[in-house]
């Protein structure tokens, strides 16, 4: 067999890695992806593709010259920042692998975790999820988010997955299926959990970013758990009927109750109106809470109804040669 034919008929893994102001560490990221791909599993073929949300630290400028040292190594740039969810989605579907691995750029998806995502898929599993067994970060944001896994996972008519971020490996079948979708706020976790794909876990823990300051804020995670609670859950709504309901009944009890009172004790009963500002106040913060609540739920079915695009791409780099081509160019044999 040729050299030619045995690049063609290598396997080709996409890995996938979102960013924002990750200046610090796209080059030691990537410097480690090609490591591992051009040495332990140098049997097949890859293609690198980072997609930058709007970095303004000049992450964009190292991207560019990444690219430019090594055609295996993709870009997409966004006009602005479409979030959390929706860039790392876009991103999954514009690879080209027979498989696509996504992961953080900060190092708190190990890379050395690649091996491993590869020899499970290889025995047949269509996904295989990366599960966060511990957490060297701050210790109470890492319990808040155990707790919001499992409120979730509760809550939800999907068998939601505790402590998955969305870090893994995707079989082209399931990224097919992701591409079909046409959801402008996709929620991967929950897409996962709810097409039951052959899947799985790769336990780990997670380290600290290697370097810079996260992006995660209250804000991000607060928007995380409302597309989560939306999407995945009629919690919301439930609650709001169930507490509306029996606070109704409380309520036309005590007013039974106090005319009552009134009425045959009309010369000695006297409560003040303590009781009534209680009952007020307490209602109206109920009302208060579950409007909101429900404004989540309308926010969902508002943006889903305008149907913009996941991501409006502003620049692509090296997407002009498919991996194997990009190789030939590597050593000098391929076009500009």
């Amino acid at each position: 067999m040729s050299g030619t034919e045995n690049k063609d008929s290598k396997k080709v893994i996409s890995i996938m890695i979102p960013c924002y102001n990750e200046v610090e560490n796209v080059e030691p990221i990537s410097r480690r992806i090609v490591e591992i791909m051009e040495g332990e599993l140098s049997r097949y073929d890859y293609e690198l593709l980072f997609i930058d949300n709007c970095s303004t630290d000049g992450t964009r400028e190292k991207l560019t010259e990444i690219c430019a040292g090594n055609r295996k190594i993709k870009a997409i740039f966004n006009v602005t920042n479409f979030g959390q969810f929706n860039s790392p989605f876009y991103g999954m579907c514009q690879t080209s692998g027979d498989c696509t691995i996504s992961m953080a750029c900060d190092f708190q998806d190990p890379p050395e975790l690649i091996p491993q995502f590869v020899e499970e898929w290889e025995k047949g599993y269509k996904i295989v999820s990366a599960i966060k067994k511990g957490s060297k970060e701050n210790a109470f944001i890492y319990f808040l988010r155990t707790v919001y896994y499992r409120i979730i996972r509760n809550m939800s008519d999907v068998k939601m997955i505790e402590n998955f971020t969305g870090t893994g490996l995707y079989d082209k079948s399931f990224i097919s299926l992701l591409k079909q979708l046409d959801d402008p706020i996709p929620f991967l976790r929950g897409i996962v959990a709810e097409y039951n794909f052959k899947r799985k876990e790769i336990p780990f823990v997670q380290p600290k970013r290697r370097a810079g300051k996260t992006s995660n804020n209250f804000y991000r995670l607060y928007d995380a758990a409302m597309l989560s609670i939306t999407s995945y859950t009629k919690v919301g709504l439930r609650l709001a009927t169930f507490f509306g309901f029996f606070a109704g009944l409380i309520s036309f009890g005590i007013a039974i109750y106090y005319t009552i009172m009134k009425l045959t004790h009309w010369y000695s009963f006297s409560a003040g109106y303590a009781p009534m500002l209680i009952g007020v106040f307490l209602i109206g913060s109920l009302q208060l809470f579950f409007i909101g609540f429900l404004g989540e739920y309308i926010l969902n079915i508002n943006t889903r109804i305008m149907h913009r695009p996941l991501v409006v791409e502003e620049k692509r780099i090296n997407f002009d040669l498919p991996p194997c081509e990009a190789e030939d160019d590597k050593d000098g044999g391929g076009t500009e």
